[in-house]
């Protein structure tokens, strides 16, 4: 009881840290998780064991840490995901080599000239983009492509980016919930109940397309004057641009572009090919060094802060799996929901929703499966059901504030970076509300058609 206190002290201490922004946040989590596997694992619990499983180590040792083969799984673990730092990790320098090799300001400029260099309009594209893309790549991916070519647009056009940055996030985890490949909640789901992408497709997709109708108005008026451009000479400088020009090097434009491709070939396929999203990361990241001319100034513009971010905030969620705060939260939806089918997916969803808008939602997906699965076996309930309602709930509910999900802190990462820091009022001003009209949505339509 001692340990789950503690552990429970540490993440809200935690939480309340990160929401106040008065110490960097890769500190406050490092310092969280650090507290973790003191206080809680050894002078509290007296467990070296408990201190290794946090920090996963054992996990790349694994053969199916890299390569699943025909199973499709890598099974899950507790504590520090390193095939989330890798894949992450992977992509950050994939991202920043494309942006030596000019593409974002390419991309930036022929959308731009597109729309016919309007704010609003692109503030629309980017959305059905960013959506779209998450469908089929990882939304983490997708974000660290958008959040740079949305900063560098603004840049141009003498906007503010962080409207766009907050609707291409919310957007993102939408679209990433309507296949199994989006988002990584899914991902565990799908691989530990069997599912295939064609089977979120055509029940959680429904529910997404539904969503994505009612979600780019609502953002279309939350932020339509908030990208108005005032600055027309801005505007008339860059109708003078010619994409082309900001092409440097064709050679590594060219090459980086189907380095890009490829990557994303491998992220769509890695489910057939048994390639792990880790493995997908590692080689972005070896092709991206290798075919590029400086690959320690490269290395050097990754943002290695948000990478520690993850690692702590990983370490501190592990006190709460570890000491069995998370499943003793799953154990209380059983026990809330009695034989009642109705009341049972309500729990699941709306808990779902609201506890991934504060603990990331990945390891609270991986807790709630062996929940469900047992649901549905003393209580009857269809398995399926109960899965596109988990699903819904920890991919919605991880839009609400900047750390519920990783596409969330790498999104918000990238605009502190480029001098737009994105505050928690601001963030959640938008997003949450967004998310509880998606999480009523998709209720429902779980009742109406189940």
């Amino acid at each position: 009881m001692l340990s789950q206190i503690l552990a429970v002290a540490i993440f809200v201490v935690m939480f309340i840290e990160i929401v106040r922004e008065k110490i960097p946040r890769h500190v406050v989590t490092l310092v969280a998780g650090g507290l973790t596997l003191v206080v809680v694992f050894l002078l509290t619990m007296h467990s070296w064991p408990d201190v290794w499983q946090a920090l996963s180590f054992q996990s790349m040792a694994e053969t199916t840490f890299w390569y699943t083969g025909a199973h499709g799984s890598t099974g899950m673990n507790t504590g520090i995901n390193w095939s989330t730092i890798l894949f992450i990790t992977g992509m950050m320098i994939l991202v920043e080599g494309m942006s030596e090799a000019g593409f974002f300001d390419w991309l930036c400029l022929r959308l731009a000239k597109l729309v016919g260099y309007k704010p609003v309009p692109l503030l629309v594209c980017f959305m059905i983009l960013s959506a779209g893309l998450s469908m089929f790549i990882d939304s983490i991916t997708v974000i660290l492509f958008l959040a740079v070519a949305s900063v560098r647009l603004a840049h141009l056009l003498k906007f503010d980016p962080i409207p766009l940055i907050i609707a291409e996030i919310f957007t993102a985890n939408l679209g990433g919930a309507a296949t199994m490949s989006g988002d990584p909640p899914n991902i565990i789901i799908g691989t530990a109940l069997g599912l295939s992408f064609g089977d979120f497709l055509r029940n959680t997709g429904v529910i997404v397309l539904v969503g994505m109708v009612v979600m780019v108005p609502y953002f279309y008026f939350c932020f339509r004057k908030q990208v108005q451009s005032w600055d027309p000479q801005a505007r008339q400088k860059v109708m003078e641009l010619d994409p082309r020009d900001s092409i440097h090097n064709r050679g590594q434009f060219a090459i980086h572009v189907i380095l890009f491709l490829v990557v994303v070939v491998l992220l769509i396929t890695h489910a057939q090919t048994g390639l792990t999203v880790a493995t997908v990361g590692i080689i972005a990241a070896i092709l991206t060094l290798l075919v590029n001319r400086w690959p320690l100034h490269l290395l050097r513009r990754v943002d290695w802060k948000t990478v520690l971010f993850f690692i702590g905030l990983f370490l501190a969620v592990s006190g709460l799996e570890q000491t069995g705060v998370l499943e003793a939260m799953a154990d209380g939806i059983a026990h809330l929901t009695g034989g009642n089918h109705t009341l049972m997916i309500g729990i699941i969803l709306w808990l779902s929703g609201v506890a991934s808008a504060f603990v990331d939602n990945i390891p609270f997906a991986a807790t709630m499966v062996p929940v469900i699965t047992s649901l549905s076996a003393t209580m009857g309930a269809d398995l399926n059901t109960l899965a596109w309602t988990l699903s819904m709930g920890t991919d919605i509910g991880g839009s609400a504030t900047p750390i519920g999900a990783s596409a969330n802190v790498a999104g918000t990462s990238i605009a502190a970076r480029e001098g737009h820091p994105i505050s928690w009022g601001r963030y959640c001003k938008y997003s949450a509300p967004a998310s509880v009209l998606v999480l009523a949505i998709s209720m429902g339509m779980l009742l109406l058609r189940y």
